[in-house]
């Protein structure tokens, strides 16, 4: 069932989305070498709770940690340890969310651990830009099959695959709510958008296959090719004046 919010329950979201993107602004920055994923995991816990939120990952459905923090060809779901070094040239994805007001905040980046290669570089700017093309389809009256093919679309014309395994989803009182917002898909097919729908897009690029395959932690997701893959979201807001980032401090 998708639930549409009303002007209360978007501000409240307002506030949960700005603790969850100033955490992943913090989190963001200590991405650096020899740094390790625990740490930025720590930094992100520590800057929620001081907000008055609730780390909306931890424990959910068993999920051990703040954060996500995948690095190189790991997609998603990494789990953050205080034994995993990040190394010079690393690609480094973090997704977070936050809780407030019993409203859930949610988004995601990819960070360069100093001087990245080319192709790592790229493949990062054309996940962010394929968000901001897919952002752009989400307006009132339009369906969901725009967002993903906008998405698609871009990152596939410049070489890029779209992981298709996972999407993006409905967010609000719970972290995933209907509908799924798939990165691909038919223009003018699949759920009409609504205002006061509230969604989040999150493109997940491959710099090969599309394929990808779960590690024995039971979390992890990486590369079936061990090529390199980037992440970002953003939660929003469908509105009679289009589409409004929510993720935002």
């Amino acid at each position: 069932m998708i639930v549409l919010k009303t002007n209360r329950e978007l501000s409240l979201m307002r506030e949960a989305c700005r603790v969850a993107a100033g955490a992943l602004r913090v989190a963001g920055e200590a991405v650096e070498p020899g740094v390790t994923t625990g740490e930025i995991d720590s930094i992100a816990r520590k800057y929620i709770e001081k907000h008055g939120a609730i780390p909306t990952f931890y424990h959910y459905n068993g999920y051990p940690a703040t954060a996500c923090i995948s690095i190189n060809d790991e997609v998603i779901h990494g789990i953050p340890s205080n034994k995993r070094v990040i190394k010079a040239g690393d690609l480094v994805s973090i997704d977070l969310g936050a809780t407030l007001h019993g409203y859930v905040g949610d988004n995601a980046a990819t960070f360069a651990a100093g001087d990245i290669s080319p192709e790592a570089k790229r493949l990062s700017d054309t996940t962010r830009e394929s968000l901001y093309e897919g952002i752009k389809a989400a307006v009132a009256g339009g369906r969901i099959g725009d967002i993903g093919f906008a998405i698609s679309r871009y990152c596939e014309d410049r070489g890029f695959s779209v992981v298709r395994d996972y999407t993006g989803h409905g967010v609000g009182t719970q972290m995933h709510e209907d509908p799924s917002v798939p990165n691909f898909g038919t223009p003018g097919r699949g759920v009409r958008l609504l205002p006061g729908m509230t969604i989040a897009i999150e493109p997940m690029i491959n710099l090969g296959t599309a394929d990808v395959r779960k590690m024995s932690d039971g979390w992890t997701i990486k590369t079936r090719d061990g090529k390199l893959s980037a992440h970002f979201e953003h939660t929003i807001a469908i509105t009679p004046d289009g589409p409004k980032i929510l993720t935002v401090e």
